[in-house]
């Protein structure tokens, strides 16, 4: 769709609001897809609201914005856990009344919010962002082990739609009996992540010329990302080549076990704006071990930095590039092949030139402008849903739920 059809399609919304337990300038794929929506919204004249945990005590929001106290996501301390605070969700949905809802996490706060939503008679559109349910094996925690399937069926199907990245990820969750499931794509800045950005510089603080491969990887240091994959890509490929450097941008509770192992791992830390640009175009070779992730919007951004990406072939990489032209694809979990591909980069300089090319060609074509307008048509559409559909309706009335009494809620 060109983005003069797109924008003459946009429904008239000017009220929306965005439930979700994390968001900028938290560093994760939800708050960024999350951040560049508000923003892209809010330049066509739309009022946002926010609905969030706090993220730290000083952390009060803006006269667009509720936050509520909330508890650390077990292994992933750095984000907040919303709490069902259902009276002050709809108190703050009645004040700024908005036209339609959508809820990106699936925790007790988003509940509220449709339980409030509910009340009010507004649409809720809500996202499949992460795949919590799988992330149980890596914490042995029996909270997020135990948010499998059937919750997570049970608190969607109680949304008008669930908007997903890839055909991919809607096809599974329709195969689970999720209902009314729609895709909405995710862009990338192809100005703000250009291999113009490229930093001989920094790549000589590295200990590299511009013949030495530079493995990138940029995400959260966790064990649900499979950074041991990107450990052990690393050390098959400096075995071929020991000038080879590897740089890690991104914190977790792997990262010092990692530099304890590998003292000679660059480890950058968290990134961001400019400074991550640098980082990205100053690569070569990308690396995306995870098989947990719904989309991906690091692969999009290595893309649109000319990097030669190696993923499995889900998720972002399948959705938009080809294997041995635009990227290098492994059969979805099958690490020897992964490595393999990684290989396959560093000891052919032409395929990587060729692919790297073609890499920046497609991410020039992913736009976020008419993803927003895609939203906004999703938006309209639960709205018109909830007033108008009876499936809709009596789809939400056989789940209902108990509303907390508590005072403090």
């Amino acid at each position: 769709m060109h983005e003069e059809q797109a924008n003459a399609m946009t429904p008239e919304l000017s009220r929306i609001t965005i439930v979700t337990e994390t968001y900028a300038p938290e560093v994760n794929g939800v708050a960024h897809t999350l951040a560049t929506l508000v923003t892209g919204m809010r330049a066509r004249g739309i009022e946002v609201q926010i609905i969030r945990p706090r993220q730290n005590k000083h952390d009060h929001g803006d006269e667009y914005s509720l936050t509520l106290p909330g508890l650390p996501i077990p292994g992933y301390p750095e984000l907040k856990f919303g709490l069902p605070y259902y009276r002050r969700v709809l108190s703050a949905l009645q004040k700024f009344n908005p036209q339609a809802i959508y809820v990106a996490t699936e925790g007790p706060l988003g509940w509220a919010a449709c339980k409030a939503a509910e009340k009010l008679g507004t649409g809720v559109v809500s996202g499949f962002h992460t795949n919590f349910h799988q992330y149980g094996k890596h914490y042995r925690l029996g909270l997020i082990e135990n948010l499998g399937y059937r919750y997570m069926r049970w608190f969607h199907n109680n949304t008008a739609a669930t908007l997903v990245p890839t055909q991919a990820q809607a096809d599974e969750l329709n195969s689970h009996g999720f209902e009314r499931v729609s895709v909405m794509a995710r862009g990338v800045n192809s100005e703000q992540f250009s291999p113009e950005h490229r930093s001989q510089e920094l790549r000589a603080s590295w200990g590299v010329n511009d013949d030495t491969p530079v493995l990138l990887y940029v995400g959260r240091i966790a064990a649900e990302k499979n950074l041991q994959l990107v450990v052990r890509t690393y050390e098959e490929l400096k075995n071929q080549d020991n000038s080879i450097r590897l740089v890690l941008v991104g914190d977790g509770p792997e990262l010092e076990s990692i530099r304890q192992r590998h003292p000679e791992i660059i480890c950058a830390g968290i990134r961001r704006g400019e400074d991550l640009s640098r980082y990205y175009a100053s690569g070569d070779i990308f690396l995306f071990p995870s098989l947990t992730d719904t989309f991906g919007n690091v692969v999009t951004e290595a893309l649109a930095s000319q990097l030669g990406v190696v993923s499995f072939d889900y998720a972002a990489a399948h959705e938009h590039t080809k294997d041995e032209d635009s990227a290098m694809l492994a059969p979805f979990g099958d690490e020897q092949a992964f490595i393999r591909a990684a290989l396959s980069l560093s000891e052919r300089p032409n395929l990587l030139k060729h692919i790297r090319k073609n890499a920046r060609d497609i991410a020039q074509g992913i736009s976020w402008d008419s993803i927003i307008s895609e939203f906004l048509q999703q938006l309209t559409a639960a709205q018109k849903e909830v007033t108008s559909n009876g499936h809709y309706q009596a789809t939400r009335s056989k789940s209902r739920v108990s509303v907390p009494q508590s005072g403090s809620l």
